[in-house]
């Protein structure tokens, strides 16, 4: 079969439009940078979640526990104060036992500050001897505070209190101690116990003390 002659010259089949400069380009940084996005999302979750289930699982096979604080007796044989030369004579002993009720955790008491407060002011400090406490332990505390200078002079507090025979003393502990699992031993940290509602009537030294709240008073842990 002859060919047909062309009657104009081919030139193909139509070419389109060019896209406008950068199109692509633009296109392309959009879907990398939702690609990204949602890869450092996926991973953020991903984390969050093996954390929380690593937590779950130390919490589950350690089960730790607040190391637990009570005043169990107190003796206040003296509390005097003196207008000429200010000062505030007192003779305070207590009985603190301190428990450890962890089954794997050990705790090292780095340093440990008993405060009495009278009237809203801190009127003693004393530091006991640092220690480490096993696990499901109990360690009693015998803090014992004596003679300070009281800057507030009398006050009305004093004076109601020593008519009607009873004082009101907080006691705080401010502690610095490290936690053991195993060989593993975590970084300080400084918790405080605050021991409140003490209700102490003056006594003879040979004399028993009784208190209106009545023993054993539980104090507060607080991290």
């Amino acid at each position: 079969m002859a060919e047909q002659p062309l009657n104009g010259a081919f030139y193909g089949p139509s070419v389109p439009p060019p896209a406008p400069k950068g199109y692509y380009r633009r296109g392309h940084g959009r879907g990398c940078g939702c690609c990204l996005l949602s890869f450092f999302v996926k991973v953020i979750i991903s984390l969050i979640v093996i954390l929380g289930v690593a937590a779950l699982v130390f919490w589950l096979i350690v089960r730790p526990r607040a190391i637990k604080f009570h005043v169990t007796d107190a003796s206040l044989t003296r509390f005097e104060h003196t207008s000429p030369d200010n000062i505030l004579r007192y003779n305070l002993a207590l009985t603190v036992p301190v428990r450890n009720p962890n089954k794997r955790i050990g705790v090292y008491y780095d340093r440990i500050e008993a405060h009495a407060y009278y009237d809203g002011k801190r009127f003693s400090t004393i530091t006991l001897t640092p220690f480490y406490q096993g696990h499901k332990n109990t360690t009693v505390l015998t803090p014992m505070f004596h003679l300070v200078i009281f800057d507030a002079g009398e006050t009305r507090t004093l004076n109601a209190e020593r008519i009607a025979g009873v004082y009101n003393i907080e006691i705080k502990f401010r502690l610095r101690v490290r936690f053991k699992l195993g060989d593993l031993k975590f970084r300080r940290i400084k918790p405080k116990v605050n021991c409140d509602d003490l209700r102490l009537p003056l006594s003879t030294f040979n004399g028993t003390t009784t208190s209106s709240t009545g023993f054993p008073i539980k104090c507060d842990f607080d991290f």
